[in-house]
């Protein structure tokens, strides 16, 4: 089966009865949304079975260049019919983004039948990386709320400007779609690196909620080693390590010291890889 409309292209249709749907955005901080979604993808053996097309949303087709590679606008759903799982990992829209998020409920709600969705995105913390990762928490309906009470989530209250998964929140409210953004904590200066332990922490509610079986070996191992490149990098530099004891108890840095640390931190993790 292939359906192609303007907007996306269907290649099968997924037999599933009343799934939820998990989505992240790849524009994220620590990139957890897309991690997690890849993660969890390899480890229920998710299929693809649509994509979104670009030429809507994307200039040029979405493509841009990042450190003398070609990178594509990503948007496809994938599923698993056994865990009853429709999962999306998109590329943030430049364009009718209202249009693009009808774009995907169409797809999540007309051949899959969601009841419920769930974002994921990473948000900016203060806080030590050996620090537990909380994760705060945002719903569309005060009902669903209720689902998660005793889930260890943190309520979120949001300023400023939404952030494109609460947006999606509010468009699936107006379906009567109930919804959850779940926003773990990523240290400031692990947020332009990958943050293994904030990604492991959605993971495991996921793993708790839907009764995934997640195997957490490889994401275990990259916590471990991440963990011991910092554990070095505090060993060889005085200062770095000074300002991470400051963080470990709660005591905060000025803006000067807080983006030295974040660039020592990027600096030594992107030259270990």
């Amino acid at each position: 089966m292939r359906e192609t409309t303007d907007l996306f292209k269907l290649y099968r249709q997924p037999k599933l009865e009343k799934p939820a749907l998990i989505v992240g955005f790849s524009d994220d901080v620590g990139r957890l949304g897309p991690k997690v979604i890849d993660y969890l993808n390899a480890n229920i053996e998710a299929e693809p079975f649509c994509e979104i097309e670009p030429t809507s949303f994307f200039a040029l087709g979405g493509i841009t260049v990042e450190d003398s590679i070609a990178r594509f606008p990503d948007n496809r759903f994938f599923y698993n019919e056994e865990r009853n799982i429709v999962t999306f990992k998109g590329s943030e829209p430049l364009f009718e983004r209202y249009e693009f998020l009808q774009a995907v409920l169409d797809v999540a709600e007309h051949y899959c039948g969601i009841t419920e969705i769930y974002t994921v995105s990473g948000i900016t913390s203060l806080a030590a990386h050996t620090k537990p990762r909380i994760i705060l928490a945002v719903c569309n309906q005060l009902e669903f709320q209720d689902k998660f009470k005793d889930c260890g989530l943190d309520n979120m209250n949001w300023e400023g400007v939404p952030a494109l998964n609460t947006y999606l929140l509010w468009v699936a409210r107006r379906r009567n779609i109930p919804g959850i953004s779940l926003w773990p904590g990523v240290p400031f200066y692990l947020r332009s690196v990958d943050d293994p332990k904030a990604q492991k922490s959605v993971l495991e509610f996921f793993d708790r909620q839907f009764e995934l079986g997640i195997d957490f070996s490889d994401i275990n191992g990259e916590e471990e080693k991440q963990n011991r490149k910092l554990a070095r990098l505090r060993a060889d530099a005085p200062e770095v390590d000074k300002s991470i004891q400051r963080l470990e108890t709660n005591f905060p840095l000025s803006q000067e010291e807080g983006e030295l640390l974040d660039k020592q931190v990027e600096d030594f993790l992107k030259s270990e890889q």
